[in-house]
């Protein structure tokens, strides 16, 4: 093949990646800006604070305090950021530190990546409820196995100055409008990377490299991209190549649907792991329990499945 037909097909690639980019950039950009909209005004008036009150029982059988809730529900409506921000208020240990980290990996940002993964073929129930599952489960298993360390100050949470309505709208949009620049940005190279790698066979490559890995998570070959796009840049920033694939058919649904139950727990692996790294957290343990959790999540829902294949030949 020569260089001017690559060359062509190369720009090819890269003119027809943009039009499906901008589609699902605008879909993300709206769920996101009414998503933190929404959060930021009822963090304002007190009711994600109020929540986190009410859990505040519930975490303390995981070894957790009630304003470690707090960080965990900002985390599950927004995002790791959030989270992040609400934890460094906090004079936590690195026991604690690492299960707040822990449950907010498996489950941030739900509304958004929940979206996501309906997109792309899994029921929105199931995989709210499978996250916030392997959230406490994790967050269970490692309250038994950390070593206890020194006990929190449960009263060290900054006071927050009084803003204005008008202030907390300002910062909220400031900070939107970075994130909208950043997720368009990478919606758009992501979709075309996925194009120029497909043309260029690169995918193939890297579905040999990655399938004992695969296999052994119960995962289907051809999701081998989609699980690189998942670890490394998350759902929500990865929600075009994911929606790419499946709408044109280069998965199947169930193939999604497995791969969704896999990341649905285990992705972000890269950013999202060492911002929590740097504040304290275990990385290996952020690393360890949730694989092993999306190992048992994926092989289950492939035992699911073939009890129900099995009967409906049953049925016939």
């Amino acid at each position: 093949m020569s260089d001017t037909t690559t060359k062509k097909r190369l720009k090819d690639a890269i003119k027809n990646a943009f039009p499906s980019a901008l589609r699902t950039a605008w879909w993300v950009v709206k769920l996101t800006v009414g998503v933190s909209l929404a959060v930021t005004i009822l963090d304002y008036a007190g009711v994600v604070k109020w929540f986190s009150q009410i859990a505040s029982p519930v975490f303390t059988h995981i070894g957790l305090t009630g304003e470690s809730a707090l960080a965990y529900i900002t985390g599950y409506f927004v995002n790791i950021y959030s989270a992040i921000a609400v934890i460094t208020t906090l004079d936590l240990s690195f026991r604690a530190i690492t299960i707040i980290a822990v449950m907010c990996l498996c489950s941030h940002n739900m509304i958004i990546e929940t979206a996501v993964q309906k997109k792309t073929g899994s029921s929105a129930v199931r995989m709210c409820i499978l996250r916030t599952l392997a959230a406490f489960v994790s967050a269970f298993i490692l309250n038994l196995v950390l070593p206890e360390s020194q006990v929190e100050n449960t009263n060290t949470v900054k006071a927050a100055a009084n803003a204005d309505i008008i202030d907390v709208l300002q910062v909220w949009g400031i900070s939107t409008v970075k994130l909208v620049i950043r997720m368009v940005t990478l919606i758009i190279v992501l979709t075309i990377l996925q194009r120029v790698l497909n043309e260029l066979g690169i995918v193939k490559i890297l579905s040999k490299i990655l399938s004992p890995v695969l296999r052994l998570f119960g995962l289907p070959v051809k999701t081998s991209f989609l699980w690189i796009v998942a670890n490394t840049l998350g759902l929500a920033y990865g929600a075009a190549v994911m929606i790419e694939e499946t709408t044109q058919g280069k998965i199947s649904k169930i193939e999604a649907d497995l791969l969704n139950h896999h990341v649905a727990i285990s992705h972000s692996s890269l950013e999202d792991v060492l911002l929590f790294t740097a504040i304290g957290a275990s990385f290996w343990w952020m690393i360890i329990i949730r694989l092993a959790l999306a190992f048992v999540s994926v092989w289950v829902r492939r035992i699911e499945l073939h009890f129900k294949h099995q009967y409906r030949i049953s049925e016939k």
